[in-house]
């Protein structure tokens, strides 16, 4: 068995940050820091991929991490479910695309069991 932080769930992080910014974090304060945090991993693929000199903080994965704090974020205080909205998100990119499988069905074809 996965140990607890592996299977953590869209719901589940929503739900948590939901309780953190519920009181004093609008969604644009939130946007600002999601752009920001976008600048921080520019400028480490930069470092990374040699265009800047690469200094010793440079980390591209807690730099996705917090864009995808933030991003979650803003769907959580807007009340948007994220497992929901990217399950019928890819439904409609599959079927305008003509590819397959969709997320949907790659889920059930790949559930654990």
């Amino acid at each position: 068995m996965r140990n607890r932080m592996e299977q953590l769930t869209f719901s589940e992080l929503q739900h948590y940050l939901a309780l953190k910014y519920k009181e004093g974090r609008t969604s644009s304060a939130l946007f600002m820091k999601l752009v920001e945090e976008i600048g921080e991993v520019a400028e480490v693929l930069n470092q990374l991929e040699g265009r800047k000199q690469l200094t010793s903080d440079a980390s591209l994965e807690k730099e996705l991490v917090d864009v995808l704090h933030y991003a979650i974020a803003i769907a959580s205080v807007n009340n948007i479910d994220l497992t929901k909205a990217i399950i019928e998100k890819d439904r409609e990119a599959a079927i305008k695309y003509n590819q397959t499988p969709n997320l949907e069905e790659f889920l059930v074809a790949h559930k654990v069991k």
